[in-house]
């Protein structure tokens, strides 16, 4: 009969240890990698190979993802209720919404790029801001559940975020072709611009935070907890 197996790490549940580099007084650069022992003299330590300023971790990395995800949060509602694109011809003028261009795509039976456009400009930002939200209260609230998952939910929201971006560039698109075949006048809205800074800001935020955080919240002893 097989021993119970950890979830996270895929050890047998009754030996898994850690040794954390932290334990293990090493500390990686966040420019070039390289892992190195941990400075106890030096007040600002700098990297032995590209001399840049080594930290354990991220300063004020809860503080300033916070900083950044309220931000986010607070851009998001115009940026869907602002218009995200002007256009003016010889037929009168029109504001459109990304939800607005979204019902345009999906009445005129694109049903495809209308569901693209709905999940990588509506759906996406709100989900990743919920996610960075929730790690960063699991930090503060030094919650060791599920680890290994909570990690790579990061790097999964870290990896799709600029996808968000897919609206700023069909608007950028539309303007060039639009204006090329000198058809009418396309320009972006106010709702393009808080848009954008919605997508930046939580791509900073990402960078920000430091997962590493997460797993801090082990005992000192090593020992796995469901």
């Amino acid at each position: 009969m097989n021993d119970p197996v950890d979830s996270n790490t895929g050890e047998p549940a009754s030996e898994t240890h850690y040794t954390t580099a932290s334990r293990a007084h090493v500390v990686g650069c966040h420019a070039c990698g390289l892992v190195q022992p941990l400075a106890r003299t030096v007040e600002k330590q700098r990297c032995t190979r590209c001399d840049a300023v080594v930290h354990r971790r991220h300063p004020d990395s809860i503080a300033r993802t916070w900083a950044l995800l309220i931000s986010a949060a607070i851009l998001y509602i115009p940026a869907n209720l602002f218009p995200i694109m002007h256009t003016s011809s010889i037929l009168g003028s029109e504001d459109d919404t990304i939800m607005s261009g979204v019902a345009l795509f999906w009445n005129d039976g694109d049903y495809p790029l209308a569901a693209v456009i709905f999940i990588a400009s509506i759906l996406v930002p709100m989900l990743k801001l919920v996610t960075l939200g929730f790690l960063v209260i699991s930090v503060q609230r030094r919650s060791i559940w599920r680890l290994r998952q909570r990690t790579t939910l990061f790097r999964l929201v870290e990896g799709i975020g600029r996808w968000s971006m897919l609206d700023i560039f069909v608007i950028t698109l539309t303007i060039a072709l639009v204006r090329f075949k000198s058809l009418a006048v396309i320009t972006p809205g106010p709702g393009a611009l808080a848009f954008a800074s919605v997508v930046v800001l939580t791509m900073i935020a990402s960078m920000q935070f430091d997962p590493r955080l997460m797993w801090d919240n082990i005992e000192p002893s090593g020992k796995k907890h469901d």
